[in-house]
């Protein structure tokens, strides 16, 4: 929440639904244990929140990018288990030494840098395909790995949102790699590859995008509801009259009069110019299209079907990511994670 006074604008947040995904997700998953991906602030949520409201649902296992979002999310409920996915630079040793969270070792130099510290549990990444964080699974990981005491050996997906062929070449070369590599378990699946099948699941899935309402496959639509809703609040209503123009670079011209109402809402709350023309707001079952350009601070819209609507009320953003993704180009996890500082966030 803001430290002075209410902000004009806030993002109405469906615990239930956030909950009710990661169950669903859950039974999906089968007799794979259900973590959560809470890093960038749990997908620009709320980690705090996120991981408070998971855990009483019964998930136990949380995972971050860094050590400073590691470090924000002190002290943990009781009886969960924290992973700091970027793994363990020298200048992390500190924090990860402390037990704040297990780190997931992704190097050779980061495996000798725990190894020497005589640092305890730790998860180690395995590349298989997608060529970013990981010991290659190519390498002897068995010998690179000897004497550490791993918690989770992990794998990530490159393409597990479509069907590829890339997703078996890396599930069997995960299984290959876990065969010589001692664990206490193991952990493939995304959010998409909960829903590749059983043999993509193993012992543990980490789900991110489709605990907030991500759609990452079509078979996720039977189960998984909307969990963000933004809202900001008129800052004045005005007529546009016929042949005027509205918005930065006057990309729009009313042909007619328009009631317009001006919104405390733009890009750098996350609300891109990819909305420009295209987004909209909805109030009393009317949907009210944004007129011109999105600015930095600000939007129009019009409330021409809405003539009770006045200074002050407070309207919804069009925000289902499916349509909202369509309409502005991004992704579902840009549409998320680039809601800004700005908005109140509320839980109900």
């Amino acid at each position: 929440m803001s430290s002075s006074s209410a902000a004009p604008l806030r993002l109405r947040l469906d615990r239930e639904a956030l909950v009710s995904n990661w169950r669903w997700l859950r039974a999906v998953g089968g007799d794979a244990a259900c973590g959560a991906a809470i890093k960038a602030n749990g997908y620009g949520l709320g980690a705090r929140q996120v991981m408070a409201h998971l855990a009483a649902a019964g998930c136990r296992d949380f995972f971050v990018a860094t050590w400073a979002e590691a470090e924000a999310l002190m002290p943990l409920p009781e009886g969960v288990s924290l992973s700091v996915l970027h793994g363990v630079r020298a200048e992390d040793m500190p924090a990860a030494l402390s037990g704040v969270a297990r780190p997931v070792l992704n190097t050779p130099e980061q495996v000798a840098r725990w190894r020497e510290a005589g640092g305890g549990a730790c998860d180690v990444m395995i590349d298989t395909g997608i060529n970013r964080l990981g010991l290659d699974w190519r390498q002897d990981c068995a010998a690179l790995t000897e004497g550490l005491t791993i918690h989770t050996l992990m794998s990530h997906l490159a393409c597990a949102d479509e069907d590829h062929a890339l997703n078996a070449q890396q599930r069997d070369s995960f299984a290959d790699v876990a065969q010589g590599v001692k664990a206490g378990r193991l952990s493939l699946s995304n959010s998409a590859g909960i829903l590749l099948g059983e043999s993509y699941r193993f012992g543990l899935t980490r789900p991110g995008l489709a605990l907030y309402g991500g759609m990452p496959r079509a078979e996720a639509e039977s189960g998984i509801r909307q969990v963000v809703f933004p809202q900001a609040q008129i800052l004045q209503r005005r007529k546009i009259r016929a042949g005027d123009t509205a918005g930065y670079s006057a990309t729009f011209t009313a042909t007619q009069d328009v009631e317009a109402a001006i919104l405390n809402l733009g890009y750098a709350d996350g609300y891109l110019r990819g909305f420009s023309g295209r987004g909209a707001a909805l109030a009393g079952g009317a949907r009210l299209p944004v007129l011109g350009r999105v600015s930095m601070d600000l939007l129009i819209i019009d409330v021409s079907a809405q003539p009770d609507l006045a200074e002050g009320d407070w309207v919804d953003i069009e925000y289902d990511l499916r349509i909202a993704s369509a309409q502005s180009g991004l992704s579902h996890y840009e549409l998320l994670t680039g809601l800004g500082a700005r908005y109140d966030r509320m839980w109900a």
